[in-house]
């Protein structure tokens, strides 16, 4: 039906004023007087109501009252006229009722506590809150493609199901057909009659077909849904979330960590400069301060720790950790939290780690001991992009396969991007939902999904 978003309405009035219009959405609020009442629309189009008058004499009667119900779909049409308290109103001169709202409408209080809004994901997005998320979450989304397309970055669509493990943990979704009954002697054999003809899963990463893409392509990225079977029931952990995961040719560690460190200044900017009442509404009833943090992000360059430095700094440190800090051990949340927030106060990134404790594919220090990946940690949560340089030498790539006991078999696509031409390239991973928390000051990651898939809750 036609209609004017309420957007477009509220920011342009002055277009509007001559003639009628028409506008559609939920009601937020309403409340009732003698001769008129008070209807706050909002059609999601922005975190912004707009009011309507009604004449109640102008109106009838039982679709006025149904009207008022909280939750309730209409369409109105009526005069926009100019209002000294909320910008612009319109004077309703007719009203239809699109979708009447019962009394069991779970959304009718003001504040909801985000633990209760969990039980209802597909009512929750209709209040201020989660209309916020999803806002802010939609131009993250744009202002990383923005990026990487101004940049000159081919995007590429990667496979959901693979038959590779990126990150070797053996955290991957089973993609199977075979139903429950279904009985094989050996696990050759039941594989042998999947719909692939071999064990597939969802993808962990997008990482290594990447790498394959910028062989050709120089400079890709991936953007897209991943999978991990961890059974971590943790404020920051998903089994489906969202990854953002550039990878360059030609470019070493400092490359990389250049260009990660640009990346997420420039996001911040571009959300900041779109977003601004979501923005607002997260500083007032979220996180204190967010604003300034964003802006403190933005303006200041990033610190830099070997991870040698960094578990010398936090056992010197005088402050009582629950896990040890021990080098050769793999720094956990409380660490990174102190050396963002507390040593440093601003985003750091952490370079040179142990190789024992990092994944096969990255490029190999000539300590022997250490190997040229990155994390970026951000001042209250945590880690937020893991990174690093490729191996690029055929030879210490099979080596480090070979020690971690990984058979070659699947890889050999990958490997031979080593083998034809093989150049020094770089890349990184960002976690889109983590990025929003950060963004937003949302403190659970299930709070920046429509639909959270976790442990036991799908």
């Amino acid at each position: 039906m036609k209609h004017i978003d309420i957007k477009k309405v509220l920011d342009n009035g002055n277009d509007y004023l001559s003639g009628d219009l028409t506008v559609c959405g939920w009601v937020r609020t309403a409340r009732d007087s003698k001769a008129v009442a008070f209807i706050e629309l909002n059609d999601g189009t922005c975190l912004k109501n707009l009011q309507l008058i009604v004449d109640k004499d102008k109106i009838n009667a039982d679709v006025l009252k149904d009207a008022m119900a909280v939750g309730t779909s209409i369409k109105a049409v009526g005069q926009l006229v100019v209002s000294e308290r909320n910008g612009y109103e319109v004077q309703v001169k007719e009203m239809e009722v699109l979708g009447v709202c019962p009394s069991d409408f779970p959304l009718q209080k003001k504040r909801h506590t985000v633990e209760f809004l969990r039980t209802i994901p597909h009512l929750r997005v209709r209040t201020r809150y989660f209309e916020s998320v999803f806002a802010v979450r939609s131009e993250l989304a744009q202002a990383i493609h923005k990026y990487f397309h101004i940049n000159g970055y081919k995007y590429v669509h990667a496979p959901i199901i693979t038959g590779s493990d990126c990150e070797g943990a053996g955290e991957m979704f089973r993609v199977t057909t075979h139903d429950w009954k279904t009985e094989f002697q050996t696990e050759e054999e039941y594989y042998a009659n999947d719909f692939f003809a071999k064990k597939a899963g969802l993808t962990v990463s997008a990482q290594l077909e990447g790498e394959m893409a910028a062989m050709g392509l120089g400079k890709i990225y991936t953007f897209g849904p991943t999978f991990r079977a961890e059974h971590s029931n943790t404020t920051r952990h998903a089994a489906e979330f969202w990854h953002i995961e550039p990878e360059v040719c030609f470019a070493e560690i400092d490359d990389i960590i250049e260009i990660a460190e640009d990346f997420i200044k420039f996001i911040i900017k571009e959300v900041m400069a779109n977003c601004p009442d979501e923005l607002q509404f997260f500083n007032q009833w979220v996180e204190k301060g967010l604003i300034d943090k964003l802006n403190n992000v933005v303006a200041n360059d990033f610190g830099r720790l070997t991870y040698t430095e960094a578990v010398e700094i936090l056992k010197n440190c005088g402050k009582e950790f629950k896990y040890p800090v021990e080098w050769g051990v793999g720094l956990q949340t409380e660490h990174e939290k102190y050396l963002a927030d507390e040593y440093l106060g601003k985003p750091v990134f952490i370079v040179d780690y142990p190789a024992d404790i990092k994944s096969f594919y990255m490029k190999q220090n000539a300590d022997g001991k250490t190997v040229a990946a990155t994390d970026l940690l951000v001042p209250g949560l945590g880690e937020i992009i893991g990174g690093s340089e490729r191996e690029w030498d055929m030879e210490k790539l099979l080596s480090a396969m070979q020690k971690r006991n990984m058979p070659t078999e699947g890889y050999e696509e990958y490997l031979d991007t080593r083998k034809y031409g093989s150049v020094p390239h770089s890349g990184f991973g960002l976690g889109f939902d983590r990025m929003l928390m950060y963004i937003t000051g949302v403190q659970n990651i299930r709070d920046t999904l429509m639909f959270p898939r976790t442990v036991g809750s799908l």
